[in-house]
């Protein structure tokens, strides 16, 4: 109230007096020297922007605190780590004073604030003078500022040739004009980034995730039983109520999207957890997983495998699905001797009839050509693994294109498995790609345990490696005869099995695919816009008007090698722009439970 009492005298008095032109770049350049002094850390100069007296006003929770004494004891105790100041406005009242406001985002280690600030700026017989302080958080999902990007080239997602000097304007957190410059003009008022040099990319998609596992044994106890040191109801309680660590993870490598395509119940509400935040990827997920297998690992009162054996079990698990509000239906079609794929095809045609009735797209695990056959004729959108047992066949190809089916390769899961087997046969630690520093500290320190856990008895370090490397050379192979036969493409990583982390596990698979045959564009759109479709979201995975503001800029050309994807330098998720220097000190930041 007191902010507002003030304007409107200030604004009773300009009607009688005249106002001064040059009092609003006074304003503005004691707006700049305010912050130069925060970013400098620098108290004097800080406290040299205010006024010196009691009638000091900073506009609190708690309502007013007044005088200068009291605010200059405080300042400096700390001192953020990031403040950002963008769409300042200012208006001028009356000679000597001008009230303004700006948009701010700051930050202090993991915590961040965004929202609306004020200041009434008044010249005094000293100099002008910040005479009134105040500070409004934003609500959740507030758009940014509206924000310009110049001088970039720019990689639409779509597989359209690059364009060069580029112009990316953002506003309300969408994107209203990504294109030539000459097409693409900057309004006067919109803060500008100066991106020459730069490749602008939509932020990658990760297509295949699970938020259920850790990266490292104890999230998977059937493949590495580590129990003893990681109890599983424990493990699974830390992902539930903290997976912000992998979020910012996420991000920080680029990602600005992800699929979890399977895991418990509460992988369904991190869509909504998640949308808002700006230092989150967008999440869409499937929940629990139809298994062909009466599947054991599941907590007592919670299940992630729902046993798919019949037509009624099929119906009642996709019925609680979609009771549940999953955006597929997700089967994890494994055969063995035992259970063979004449015994299990009815009731997985079964589930893609019943996904189809309730508008359900149907996805699935199938790394055998048989399973993924019927896969495909029970309605499959979406593949999630490569088949890596034969190579497909023409009526593989065609059922695919019928049926408009995405297929989601990961290449490199295998190998993930096969690195911490060595990790714990050779009492070393896993080795980590993460060329941006992206990786949380729980992880890290779970994957050097391998040096001093004794393998697990149940693991075959022999068995792991000789399956990986001729699934990886058939699956390869099948990739580029998928991607000569026109079938779409979507990048996943499988990210959270033992070895594959979540976010920087996106560059080995996608190097993984330009070896396999795919140029670095088609990886590129891959990456972006097929990812963008395998998720059911038309609103992310290119950069084009009405779009999320979701993209990535990087230092070098992709097109020259998709590792150049490696070279980030700031990441744009929902508008809010960040470092990748920040991300990394975020990431480093975010508490161990």
């Amino acid at each position: 109230m007191t902010t507002l009492r003030s304007l409107a005298i200030a604004v009773l008095l300009s009607v009688c007096f005249p106002v001064v032109a040059s009092d609003v770049d006074e304003a503005r350049a004691l707006f700049k020297r305010n912050l130069a002094a925060i970013h400098k850390r620098d108290k004097a100069a800080y406290l040299a922007c205010y006024v010196d007296a009691k009638t000091l006003v900073r506009v609190t929770a708690e309502g007013p605190a007044l005088g200068y004494e009291d605010f200059a004891k405080q300042a400096g105790e700390k001192w953020p780590d990031t403040l950002v100041a963008d769409d300042l406005s200012l208006t001028p009242v009356s000679p000597g004073i001008v009230y303004g406001t700006y948009r701010y985002r700051v930050r202090y280690g993991a915590e961040e604030h965004a929202g609306l600030s004020e200041r009434l700026f008044l010249k005094t017989g000293k100099g002008w003078r910040i005479a009134v302080t105040s500070a409004w958080e934003a609500p959740p999902g507030t758009p940014p500022p509206p924000h310009a990007y110049t001088g970039a080239t720019l990689l639409d997602g779509n597989g359209d040739p690059p364009v060069k000097d580029a112009v990316v304007l953002v506003r309300n957190g969408r994107i209203e004009c990504a294109g030539p410059a000459a097409t693409c003009a900057v309004p006067r008022g919109v803060a500008v980034t100066d991106a020459k040099g730069s490749w602008i990319v939509p932020g990658l998609v990760d297509a295949h995730v699970h938020f259920g596992q850790t990266g490292f044994g104890d999230g998977r106890p059937d493949a590495f039983d580590i129990r003893a040191a990681h109890p599983y109801d424990e493990t699974q309680r830390e992902l539930r109520t903290r997976p912000e660590r992998f979020f910012r993870s996420y991000v920080c490598s680029g990602v600005t999207s992800v699929f979890d395509v399977g895991g418990y119940a509460w992988s369904l509400d991190l869509a909504a957890r998640s949308e808002n935040d700006s230092l989150a990827p967008r999440i869409v997920a499937a929940g629990p997983l139809l298994s062909t297998l009466d599947f054991w690992l599941n907590l007592p009162g919670e299940k992630q495998f729902l046993h798919l054996k019949d037509a009624e079990s099929a119906k009642a698990g996709v019925a609680y699905l979609a009771s549940r509000g999953a955006r597929a239906v997700k089967v994890w079609y494994l055969v063995r001797p035992d259970v063979p794929v004449t015994a299990t095809a009815p009731a997985v045609l079964a589930a893609g009839e019943e996904a189809k009735k309730r508008g359900l797209p149907l996805i699935v695990h199938a790394t055998g050509l048989a399973e993924a056959k019927v896969a495909l004729k029970a309605g499959a959108k979406l593949l999630v693994h490569s088949v890596i047992d034969q190579p497909v066949d023409e009526e593989f190809l065609a059922l695919a294109k019928a049926n408009g089916t995405i297929y989601n390769p990961t290449l490199v899961v295998l190998d993930g498995y096969v690195a911490v087997a060595r990790g714990f046969a050779a009492h070393a630690p896993v080795a980590i790609d993460d060329p941006n520093g992206c990786v949380d500290a729980v992880t890290k320190a779970r994957l050097v345990e391998t040096a001093r856990l004794e393998l697990p008895a149940a693991v075959d370090l022999g068995r792991f490696e000789k399956r990986a490397v001729p699934a990886r050379a058939i699956a390869a192979a099948n990739l580029k005869r998928v991607r000569d036969a026109g079938i779409p493409i979507a990048m996943g990583t499988d990210a959270g099995n033992p070895g594959t982390l979540h976010g920087p596990s996106v560059h080995a698979e996608m190097e993984a695919m330009q070896t396999a045959g795919m140029t670095p564009m088609e990886v590129l759109v891959a990456s972006t816009k097929g990812g963008s479709r395998a998720m059911g979201r038309d609103d992310v995975g290119t950069l084009e008007k009405g779009k999320r503001a979701d993209f990535i800029l990087v230092e070098a050309d992709p097109l020259e090698g998709i590792a150049n994807l490696r070279k980030l330098n700031a990441v744009v998720r929902g508008g809010v722009y960040r470092t990748q220097a920040e991300l990394r000190a975020i990431v480093a930041a975010e508490p161990r439970p």
